[in-house]
């Protein structure tokens, strides 16, 4: 099978690569593929040595599937062309996700809307994703009415440029920044730009692709999302109002029986998710599940995963597992 990684050369295209190769993916030819001041360079993937091609060259090549991680500028411009030569596209980007005409996937929720038509599709935020991993079994139990969130994500949402500027601030240099303020000793109540609502992209991800994915528009989400100085994951603190009551043991074992969760909730042993744990790991964490004693029906927990993993990566790739497991490529 063709695969094509587009922005290979980036922070989530390498880990792509990573993820490929570690859950031994039949690429029997890759395809990398980035802008044009990167062609020519070589990859390494599973001891073979691979040239970064451009993208009609891509195109050309006729690969099964792109898993495209290049910005959404990027996305809207060649995934239909790649998806006109019969690839199909699973897109990191947020171009596609509110598409009516898109499917927005997490394999475990909801990969049985696939079909062989679908030639773009999205790959929701890296922020979403790991909530709704949590939401979607308690939902289908409990049937949830609100949640209340906020994020603590990981500079490595922003890319390399924000790794840079921890980096380079921590040893004192003054260098380019990706941020407008220092981000070292700092948090910055800011992910993505603002819209007009008050409310930034981020914050509006999290309100809308719950909704897609859980195919409930009912659910109302709100959110305010940070960015924190912290290199392993993204975390969140997640209020969860239902509309029917809960049992907390119930509630762990619901998770603890959820494919892709990894429950850590023993506050005796001070056990709970924390990113320098997840950093690396595919699973989503979660801890500190406990019941919100200010109203009825309300569940508060922690949820942290590693965003270039299961936030983005790991979660395209196992579309692409999806795809082919069922001949849907």
């Amino acid at each position: 099978m063709k695969i094509a990684v587009v922005g290979a050369t980036g922070m989530v295209g390498e880990v792509m690569l990573q993820v490929l190769t570690e859950r031994n993916f039949p690429v029997t030819e890759l395809i990398p593929v980035a802008s044009e001041k990167s062609v020519g360079k070589e990859i390494e993937f599973k001891g073979n040595k691979y040239k970064v091609v451009g993208m009609q060259t891509a195109i050309d090549m006729k690969p099964e599937i792109a898993i495209f991680s290049a910005g959404g500028e990027t996305s809207k411009e060649w995934a239909p062309k790649f998806a006109q030569a019969g690839t199909t596209v699973i897109d990191n980007s947020s171009a596609w996700r509110m598409d009516p005409s898109k499917k927005l996937i997490v394999p475990e929720i909801n990969a049985n809307v696939l079909t062989k038509e679908d030639k773009i599709i999205a790959n929701p935020n890296c922020s979403t994703i790991q909530m709704v991993m949590v939401l979607a079994p308690l939902h289908k139990k409990y049937d949830i009415k609100r949640v209340v969130v906020s994020t603590y994500q990981s500079i490595t949402g922003t890319g390399v440029k924000a790794v840079r500027q921890l980096e380079n601030e921590y040893a004192g240099v003054q260098a380019e920044m990706a941020y407008k303020y220092p981000i070292h000793r700092n948090l910055i109540p800011q992910c993505d730009t603002f819209e007009e609502n008050g409310y930034t992209k981020e914050e509006m991800k999290l309100v809308r692709e719950t909704q897609k994915i859980l195919d409930d528009k009912t659910i109302a989400v709100t959110a305010t999302a940070v960015r924190v100085p912290v290199v392993g994951g993204h975390s969140e603190a997640v209020n969860i109002e239902f509309e029917n009551d809960f049992d907390l043991t119930e509630v762990r074992t619901i998770l603890h029986h959820t494919s892709g969760v990894t429950v850590q909730d023993n506050i005796d042993t001070f056990t709970f998710p924390m990113p320098l744990y997840a950093e690396g790991k595919n699973d989503v964490f979660v801890g500190r599940i406990r019941r919100d004693e200010s109203q009825q029906n309300t569940l508060n927990m922690w949820i942290v995963a590693d965003n270039l993993r299961k936030g983005a990566a790991t979660n395209a790739v196992q579309i692409a597992e999806y795809l082919k497991e069922n001949a849907l490529v």
